[in-house]
């Protein structure tokens, strides 16, 4: 799998996710799951950092031209609850829309990135790197946000990668196909 199959997967995910999420009650979504959590306590929080991370590594370093700017708030502490999940939403549509941008680009995947764009002695990683970073990183907390779903007494949508993986024949069920075509092309 590459990374373009791998973020299209994510985005369809993520759609099913955010449709769920909208018909949750509103007190649901900003609820302090995670009292002892130090910065993320909601799943709008969670939301929140997910689009953040990748708006940060995809758009402001691999790209320069980072989202942020237009959805201001503190991307340390989001403390989401202050935001309409709307918003949050739109933010994400925003961000996660570049990127498939840029994935259909097609860039170079084995181009380096500095980690840390100021700094010359900065390590770098691949692009390729870096994006399965943000996808992992989100599919990560999707799996925490399922789990508060879950404490809040509700049954989370089912966004595993099979659901949304489009069957394919593989060589020996081809060839068992080819096969039952020539037996019944016999029988006529």
């Amino acid at each position: 799998m590459n990374v373009r199959e791998y973020y299209s997967y994510l985005s369809a995910a993520r759609a099913q996710l955010w449709n769920f999420l909208r018909a949750l009650p509103p007190a649901d979504l900003d609820r302090d799951l995670m009292e002892s959590g130090d910065r993320f306590h909601s799943i709008k929080d969670l939301l929140l950092h997910v689009t953040d991370v990748e708006d940060h590594w995809v758009h402001g370093i691999v790209i320069g031209d980072s989202v942020h700017q237009q959805y201001p708030h503190d991307w340390v502490r989001p403390q989401a609850t202050q935001y309409d999940l709307n918003w949050i939403l739109e933010y994400g549509r925003e961000v996660s829309g570049r990127t498939a941008a840029f994935l259909d680009s097609e860039p170079n995947l084995n181009r380096s990135v500095k980690l840390v764009q100021d700094d010359p002695a900065s390590d770098t990683v691949t692009l390729d790197q870096l994006l399965w970073n943000v996808m992992t990183h989100e599919v990560r907390h999707t799996a925490q946000i399922a789990l508060m779903i879950r404490q809040l007494g509700h049954t989370p949508p089912w966004l595993d990668y099979m659901r949304f993986a489009r069957p394919q024949a593989t060589a020996e069920q081809a060839g068992a196909d080819t096969a039952d075509l020539d037996a019944d092309s016999d029988d006529l």
